[in-house]
C-alpha cells in the first residue's frame, strides 16, 4: 500500500485562539477522541467583520473561549462543513449571539441508519443551515472572500471553504494531515470521495486547514498519496475476487488479517464503499443489492 505522509505533530493548546496567518485565526475544542484526534479546531477567518468555520461542540469551556477570540468583532457568517456532532452544534447558538446566519450545504441525502458500528463522531440529527450554499458560490466580508465547494464522500452534504486571499482552502473531514477520512455508505460515497479528491488537487492550493489536526502543507502531493491509497486497497479486493473469495466479511479477514479483529466491523464498511464503486464502473458485480451480505464476482469476459 502506498504510504500517505501522515503529519500527526500538533502545536496548540486548548482554549488558546491562535494567529495562523493574516486573516486565519483557530481555536480547538477540547473534545479529543478515535474520530476527532486532539479535537475540532474551529477557524475564524477575517480581522473586522468575521466568518466561523465549524463552531463545534456545545461546552462550556469551548464557548467561553470562542466568546474571548472573538471579544469586539462581529460574526457575519458561521459556516459548517457537514452535520457531525464535532462540527455543527454550536453554529445556532453562535450565530443568534451576533445576529448572524449559518451556511451550508442541507440535508444528507440519505438518512443515518446507525448500522452494525460507529464509524464517526456521531450525526447531529435535525440540523439545518439557514442559508443552503451553491456550489462554487462566493461570500465576502470586509477583507475576505470564500468560495464554497460540494465535495461529497465522506458525506453527501460535505463542503470545503476557499479562502481566495489565500489560495488555502478549509476542507473539514475531506482531507486530513493524521489520517484518512472516512467513507462509509449509505450516505458516503467512495465515486464521489474519489471525483472531489481529484478536484480539490488539481485546485493547487498552497496549503489545507482540516478540521481536526495540523495543516496539509503540500496539498498536491498529500492527496495524490490519499488517492493512491484508495486505488490499491481496490486492487487488493480485485485480488480477492480472482482468489475466489465472495463475501466482504471473508475479504476483510485477510486484507486485515493484522489489524485487531475488533476493527474488522470498520473494515468491512470502508470495504463495501470500495465495493459499491466497483460495481458502479463495471469492475465487479453482485447478487443484488451491493452491502454486506452480497456475493461479489467478477464480470465474465466478452
Amino acid at each position: 500500500m502506498t504510504s500517505i505522509p501522515f503529519v500527526r505533530d500538533f502545536d496548540f493548546e486548548y482554549g488558546r485562539c491562535d494567529q495562523l496567518s493574516p486573516l486565519i485565526r483557530r481555536v480547538v475544542a477540547q473534545n479529543p477522541g478515535p474520530f476527532t484526534y486532539t479535537g475540532t479546531g474551529v477557524y475564524i477567518i477575517g480581522t473586522d467583520d468575521v466568518a466561523v468555520i465549524d463552531p463545534g461542540p456545545v461546552q462550556d469551556d469551548h464557548i467561553a473561549a470562542l466568546d474571548k477570540a472573538l471579544e469586539g468583532q462581529r460574526v457575519t457568517h458561521v459556516f459548517v462543513t457537514h452535520h457531525h456532532l464535532d462540527h455543527s452544534p454550536l453554529a445556532h447558538p453562535l450565530a443568534k449571539k451576533h445576529g448572524a446566519k449559518v451556511y451550508g450545504f442541507g440535508p444528507q441525502n440519505i438518512a443515518p441508519t446507525g448500522g452494525e458500528v460507529r464509524l464517526e463522531a456521531g450525526d447531529d440529527v435535525g440540523f439545518q443551515p439557514d442559508v443552503q450554499i451553491n456550489d462554487e458560490q462566493v461570500f465576502s466580508g470586509s477583507n475576505w472572500s470564500i468560495r464554497a465547494l460540494h465535495t461529497p464522500g465522506h458525506t453527501s452534504n460535505h463542503v470545503c471553504y476557499a479562502l481566495e486571499e489565500e489560495n488555502t482552502l478549509f476542507c473539514g473531514d475531506h482531507v486530513m494531515a493524521w489520517s484518512t477520512s472516512v467513507i462509509s455508505p449509505p450516505d458516503g460515497s467512495m465515486g464521489d470521495y474519489l471525483r472531489e479528491l481529484a478536484r480539490i488537487r488539481d485546485n493547487g492550493y498552497d496549503r489545507l486547514w482540516p478540521t481536526h489536526g495540523p495543516a496539509v502543507e503540500t496539498p498536491s502531493e498529500f492527496i495524490q498519496a490519499y488517492i493512491d491509497h484508495r486505488l490499491q486497497r481496490e486492487e487488493q479486493i480485485l485480488v480477492r475476487l480472482r482468489a475466489g473469495q465472495e463475501n466482504i466479511r471473508d475479504m476483510v479477514s485477510v486484507m486485515y488479517a493484522d489489524v485487531d479483529k475488533r476493527l474488522h466491523p470498520a473494515a468491512a464498511h470502508s470495504v463495501l464503499a470500495h465495493m459499491i464503486h466497483l460495481v458502479e464502473t463495471n469492475r465487479v458485480i453482485c447478487d443484488g443489492a451491493a452491502d454486506l451480505q452480497a456475493r461479489y464476482s467478477l464480470p465474465v469476459p466478452a
